[in-house]
């Protein structure tokens, strides 16, 4: 069976659970071999288990992407272990909602650390890989919160809006190396996204508020990562806003 991305190599940070996941069966579906990047090695060992009974080949590599050191050798690994990396996608994060008065600073930092910091150690860390093959791509997990801003969620609405405009520079800058990148910006999706939310009240408003609708599934996010990664090399997919249907903001 022909695929898309067969000979291509995808490196996926937060792929234990959730999206991360999802994308990781997608792309290998599609034919590419995946390295596993994320702190949870058991529930790494499940999705390459996954890859593998669909006769897909992956790779897992236990590491914490908020260490710049961390991030460089899941990158070396992967090239090590592949001989090439095409694809990165920057999918770990966190989502810690709550107001600015009497906010934990620490959940801010930690979102700093995964959202934009890890996503940067990553990239850095692949463009000389990807300059030195003449290809690559990069693909960045934004969110709607990276467009519209609302109370309650200041700084992550901060981390996102971050990502975007980083996207927008980093594609600037290497669009002749060859390298594409694409920043996906997925409204309310039914993950587990929710469950690190450290201020009870809160976390049972948004629990409700996806409950009400048709929320996306981490395969619809999944989907969307293979329609980017997927167009002809002179095709560059910068930005995807993608919500449910029933969502209005």
């Amino acid at each position: 069976m022909t695929t898309k991305l067969g000979g291509k190599v995808a490196l996926i940070t937060g792929a234990s659970s959730g999206i991360g996941e999802a994308t990781a069966l997608a792309l290998s579906a599609e034919g590419a071999d995946i390295s596993l990047v994320a702190r949870r090695t058991h529930r790494l060992e499940s999705v390459a288990q996954t890859i593998s009974a669909n006769k897909g080949k992956s790779l897992t590599i236990a590491a914490d992407i908020t260490d710049p050191k961390e991030a460089m050798r899941a990158v070396n690994e992967t090239k090590e272990h592949f001989g090439r990396l095409d694809i990165l996608v920057n999918n770990a994060g966190i989502m810690l909602l709550g107001p600015i008065d009497g906010a934990n600073i620490e959940d801010w930092q930690r979102m700093v650390n995964i959202n934009i910091m890890g996503l940067m150690y990553c990239t850095h860390a692949a463009l000389p890989i990807m300059k030195q093959q003449g290809e690559g791509h990069i693909i960045n997990m934004s969110s709607v919160a990276g467009r519209i801003i609302t109370g309650g969620s200041a700084v992550y609405n901060a981390t996102k809006w971050y990502v975007n405009t980083f996207s927008e520079a980093l594609r600037q800058e290497v669009y002749q190396d060859k390298i594409r990148v694409t920043s996906i910006e997925p409204g309310a999706v039914a993950t587990e996204l929710t469950d690190h939310i450290t201020v009870p009240e809160v976390k049972d408003r948004i629990k409700k508020w996806i409950g009400s609708m048709r929320a996306l599934t981490a395969k619809d996010i999944a989907d969307t990562v293979v329609f980017a990664a997927t167009q002809p090399p002179h095709v560059s997919i910068n930005e995807i806003l993608v919500r449910p249907t029933d969502q209005s903001l």
